[in-house]
């Protein structure tokens, strides 16, 4: 059985949206399982444990969300070494581009010697007020599926093997 490990932190829902699709289009693979993990609950057991990782995040500020950062900074050392050329792949839930968050994922996953194995998936809220960015978020359904496909690629990659 291979674990896909999706850790996340979301605050106004969005993210979270992103990460049930994804978990959702995983769980019809067998042969896989998939635990999701606040990033504030992940250590770096689960991720030395795992065999592919998605790492989803706000973008906050144009950069990963604290609680994000806070996971990662927690892991990285423990699991420095440990887990070489294991896949990847990223969700960003932005108010603009999100691509400065993505940028972040990307450098520590490199510095982790981990490879992406799929395009990451973006999507734009288009927020930028005070009030738009706090305010609960309802990711349209295309991009939900987006997230749903990409859960099915990456399972069935580990369930055969190819990454």
């Amino acid at each position: 059985m291979k674990t896909l490990l999706v850790t996340y932190h979301s605050m106004t829902g969005g993210t979270e949206q992103m990460v049930r699709a994804l978990a959702a289009g995983a769980a019809a693979e067998d042969g896989v399982t998939t635990r999701l993990l606040h990033a504030s609950d992940a250590r770096a057991a689960d991720v030395i444990a795992a065999d592919g990782y998605v790492f989803a995040t706000p973008e906050n500020l144009a950069a990963i969300s604290g609680l994000m950062k806070d996971f990662f900074d927690r892991c990285y050392y423990p699991a420095l070494d440990r887990i070489n050329g294991r896949p990847y792949a990223a969700l960003v839930c932005a108010g603009s581009d999100g691509q400065n968050a993505l940028r972040q994922i990307d450098r520590i996953a490199t510095g982790w010697r981990l490879r992406r194995v799929a395009e990451p998936v973006i999507v734009c809220t288009h927020a930028q007020t005070a009030e738009e960015i706090l305010a609960p978020k309802a990711i349209a359904r295309t991009d939900l599926d987006r997230c749903r496909e990409l859960g099915a690629t990456l399972a069935a990659g580990l369930a055969m093997g190819a990454f």
